[in-house]
């Protein structure tokens, strides 16, 4: 059991050490249930207010701070994520996870703040590009935070039970129909040398306005989708088909001038980011089989372009 904190004694809080320590796997934990940054982090803000709400001595009989946020963290993503279906119905046009810059092409743009990463908070693995994120969307609540918990987290099945407030063996079952449904979403698995080069053809077939070269770049049955929630004018419907998608992006540039391309890392895989005046109006994440891509996500909504924000 943890040592008490008593009042007036001099003695520091034994849950704010967890709380610290804690703070980066509870986002990386609520991004990933989630798929938005700003959502992680009031679930964060909000699991640190219920922390303090307690008493002194109800903290003090907390045998692991740890596990107590991180328990209470999942709890409030599992809240979210059933609301978050709902407004999701009501969302103008498709709805794409927050994309996540790499380390070192972060820059808050908030008055007074200092250089703040987004990837010092969320680890960009595997688990965390847009591909799976967008699987993960397909889910049901509970079997994203089962999967998540117990496959990313390594959560055992009872401590699962617990927080999703199901058997072990329905969990296992959860985590299961997840695995499934990520195993036949993900094809094999290409390099990252190869997908940085075929956006780089992509980016350059896009400027000269290549619809051959694009359609060529393309598998014959890509999608494209475009997330501007309402906000700025995107496609409220996904563009399918290899032809298709190329015309559209083909007439993308003459729509925007004074955009420019720039390659960038988007949710640790090679990616565009379209900027005005050094502004970021759009980030592409691109899903790539063999030669060929298969997606393309196109997120222009500004309120989740605020980590790509420069100046």
């Amino acid at each position: 059991m943890t040592n008490p904190s008593e009042p007036g004694h001099g003695r520091p809080d034994p849950g704010l050490s967890a709380i610290i320590s804690e703070r980066r796997h509870l986002t990386n934990l609520a991004y990933r249930l989630l798929g938005s940054l700003a959502d992680a982090e009031d679930v964060v803000q909000e699991t640190c207010a219920r922390w303090y709400a307690m008493s002194p001595q109800q903290r003090a009989a907390i045998d692991s701070p740890g596990a107590w946020l991180s328990t209470v963290a999942s709890r409030i993503c599992l809240d979210l994520l059933g609301s978050a279906r709902v407004r999701r119905e009501r969302y103008v046009g498709e709805w794409i996870p927050e994309p996540l810059p790499d380390r070192t092409e972060w820059i808050s743009g908030r008055p007074g703040a200092g250089i703040v990463d987004p990837a010092d908070r969320v680890t960009l693995d595997e688990s965390v590009n847009m591909a799976f994120l967008v699987v993960l969307e397909a889910m049901t609540p509970a079997e994203r935070v089962a999967f998540i918990l117990h496959d990313v987290f390594r959560y055992p099945f009872a401590d699962v039970a617990e927080i999703v407030g199901r058997t072990p063996a329905a969990c296992r079952q959860l985590a299961s129909s997840a695995r499934r449904r990520i195993r036949a979403a993900r094809p094999d698995p290409v390099s990252a040398a190869r997908r940085a080069d075929v956006v780089r053809a992509f980016k350059q077939a896009w400027e000269a306005k290549d619809i051959d070269a694009l359609i060529g770049l393309l598998a014959p049955d890509a999608t494209a989708t475009g997330d501007g929630g309402g906000l700025v004018t995107a496609a409220l419907h996904p563009v399918e088909g290899a032809e298709q998608v190329a015309r559209f992006f083909a007439d993308r540039p003459a729509a925007a001038p004074g955009v420019t391309l720039v390659e960038r890392t988007v949710n640790g895989q090679p990616g565009l980011v379209a900027q005005r005046d050094g502004v970021t109006v759009s980030v592409l994440a691109f899903d790539v089989t063999g030669n060929r891509i298969d997606h393309i996500w196109a997120v222009l909504n500004p309120e989740k372009l605020r980590a790509w924000t420069t100046g």
